[in-house]
C-alpha cells in the first residue's frame, strides 16, 4: 500500500509540477503581449511627438509668412498719413479746376494750377495712390462709399443709387484710404 499510495503521490507531484510549468508559461506569454504593448505605446507616443513636431513647424512656417506679409504691407502702406494729409489740398485743386472755366480768368493762370494740378496728381499716382473711379449712377456700396445725405432719387431705378458725388474716393495700394462721399436716393 505504501507503494500504490507514494505512486498517487509522486503522480499528484508531477501535475502539481506540470500545472506550475503551464502556469509558468502563461506567464512569459503574458510578459510577453505585456512588453509588446509597451513597445506598442512607446511607438505610439514617438509617433504623437513627431506629429505634434511637424504641426508646430508647420504653424512656425505660417506665423513667419504672415509675418513677412504685414511687413511688406507696413512698408507700402507707410506714407498713409502723408496721403491723407494731401487729399485735401487736391481737393481744392479739383474745385479750383470746376471753378476756373466759370470765372474767365486769365489764361497763363489756368495753364499754371492745370500743372501743377498735373504734376501733384502724377507724383500721387507714382506712389500708389488712385482715384476711385466715378460712383455716379453705381449701386450705393459701404465698402467704397460714405453716404452723407439721402434724397428723393428721381425715378426708381435710382433708389439706393449714387446720385451725386461730393468728394472723391482715393485707393492707396488698392487699399481703401477714403471713401467716396455720396448722396444717395432714397
Amino acid at each position: 500500500m505504501p507503494k500504490k499510495k507514494l505512486k498517487k503521490e509522486e503522480e499528484s507531484i508531477e501535475e502539481l509540477n506540470q500545472s506550475q510549468e503551464n502556469l509558468e508559461d502563461q506567464m512569459t506569454e503574458k510578459e510577453a503581449v505585456i512588453e509588446l504593448s509597451r513597445e506598442e505605446q512607446l511607438e505610439n507616443e514617438v509617433a504623437e511627438l513627431k506629429n505634434k513636431h511637424l504641426r508646430m513647424f508647420a504653424e512656425f512656417e505660417n506665423f513667419k509668412k504672415r509675418t513677412a506679409k504685414e511687413r511688406i504691407d507696413l512698408f507700402r502702406n507707410a506714407g498713409l498719413e502723408f496721403f491723407e494729409a494731401m487729399l485735401p489740398i487736391l481737393d481744392d485743386f479739383d474745385r479750383a479746376a470746376k471753378h476756373r472755366e466759370e470765372d474767365q480768368i486769365i489764361e497763363g493762370l489756368t495753364k499754371g494750377i492745370d500743372l501743377i494740378h498735373s504734376k501733384l496728381k502724377g507724383i500721387l499716382e507714382q506712389k500708389g495712390l488712385r482715384v476711385m473711379e466715378s460712383s455716379i449712377g453705381a449701386d450705393f456700396d459701404t465698402d467704397f462709399h460714405e453716404a452723407i445725405t439721402q434724397i428723393p432719387a428721381p425715378s426708381d431705378e435710382m433708389k439706393g443709387k449714387v446720385i451725386d458725388q461730393t468728394e472723391n474716393g482715393y485707393l492707396l495700394n488698392d487699399k481703401v484710404i477714403r471713401y467716396a462721399k455720396v448722396v444717395v436716393g432714397q
